[in-house]
Parts: structure tokens; sequence; C-alpha cells
């Protein structure tokens, strides 16, 4: 059954309208992958923002206590690219020339503990 594609929401930019066309045209997503997707076009809006910021500034900056330090903005903007390949994973979008979506499994994992040694 194909439905009609989502609007577009408002308050997106150049990145995240483009992220949210090439994947609500295509698929029909359930309520929580809508979230999944608006949150990761967000996101591709940010990196945007923080790429520009970058480029104007330097990679290093010094702190409060004198020492050279990467900029905040660039330690953002890896943060904020883990958190859009997190988004995106957890949207399980096919890769390549593929028709379905991919089989559904479990949400992002977390951290694994550390497992008790045998003996």
């Amino acid at each position: 059954m194909t439905m009609e594609a989502l609007e577009t929401p408002d308050g997106l930019d150049v990145s995240g309208v483009r992220l949210w066309e090439s994947v609500a045209a295509p698929f029909d997503l359930d309520v929580h992958e809508q979230l999944l997707l608006l949150q990761a076009c967000r996101t591709a809006d940010l990196l945007d923002r923080l790429s520009l910021e970058a480029a104007r500034g330097a990679l290093t900056v010094v702190n409060q206590k004198g020492d050279r330090v990467t900029n905040p903005v660039v330690t953002e903007h890896r943060q904020q690219s883990l958190v859009l390949a997190r988004l995106l994973a957890s949207l399980r979008m096919p890769s390549g020339e593929e028709d379905a979506r991919p089989q559904r499994r479990g949400a992002a994992r977390g951290s694994y503990g550390v497992r008790g040694i045998v003996a």
C-alpha cells in the first residue's frame, strides 16, 4: 500500500529538506520513524551550521587555563555526526538498489558490559 508522501516539516534548512524528501517520499513511515527522521533532518541542518562556524574559526582555541585545545565547534560537529549516523541507522533504510526495507531488528544497541571471566 503506497501512501502520499509526508509534508516536509517547517523549520528545516537545505540538508534537512533534502534528507526528509529522500526518505519520506519513497517509504511509508510509522510515527516513531517519522520522529527519528525529523531528528535526523534537524541534526543534518545543525551539522551544516557547525561546518560553517568551524570554517570561520581555528581548529584549536585557548581555554580558560591557557591551554590550546580543540575548538568546541569541531568537537560538537564530531558528536552530532555520530548522532546523525545513529539516527539514520535506527531508520534501517536500505542501501543501494534494494526495493524493500531491511528486516526489522532491535533498536540501536547501547554499550556492552564487561563479561565475567569463566574459570
